[in-house]
């Protein structure tokens, strides 16, 4: 299962965040700091899973953006290196070539890709023509409702 997702840039701030376990908020600053610290100091050949903890840290660079996802120690790394590309997939749908500003500027949309794209930790939607149909009924809800045509 899914623990954890986190967005973060080459400085590493956080962009994006969405845990699927418990935990105290000291805690996720802690465990989002060593992370953090330990993936972007690390060198461009080297393997994207680390072991960390009871743990496996899977992450993927993208441009200047980081995706990490921390699952459990038996989780597949390489299903959870596809489900990061897609939801890199999904996020370029929306956005049109996806940048750091569109997460900034745009973090509700971010959100609602990543809580489609994942639910509870597990993988919910696989195919990408589904998750583009998903996205352009969300945006012509959010279309109408600007409009006036829908109450909100």
């Amino acid at each position: 299962m899914i623990e954890f997702i986190l967005l973060v840039n080459r400085q590493g701030k956080v962009r994006l965040t969405r845990w699927y376990t418990t935990t105290s908020q000291k805690e996720r600053a802690k465990i989002t700091r060593q992370i953090v610290s330990q993936i972007t100091h690390r060198g461009s050949k080297l393997c994207n899973v680390l072991e960390w903890q009871d743990k496996k840290i899977i992450y993927r660079k993208y441009a200047s953006l980081y995706f990490i996802a921390g699952v459990s120690g038996y989780e597949n790394e390489l299903s959870i290196l596809e489900a990061l590309h897609h939801f890199v997939e999904s996020l370029d749908k929306y956005f049109g070539n996806v940048c750091e500003l569109d997460l900034i500027y745009n973090f509700h949309k971010a959100y609602f890709v990543l809580d489609e794209v994942f639910l509870g930790g597990v993988l919910l939607e696989t195919s990408a023509n589904v998750m583009e149909k998903k996205l352009e009924a969300q945006e012509r809800m959010m279309e109408a409702a600007k409009a006036g045509l829908i109450d909100s």
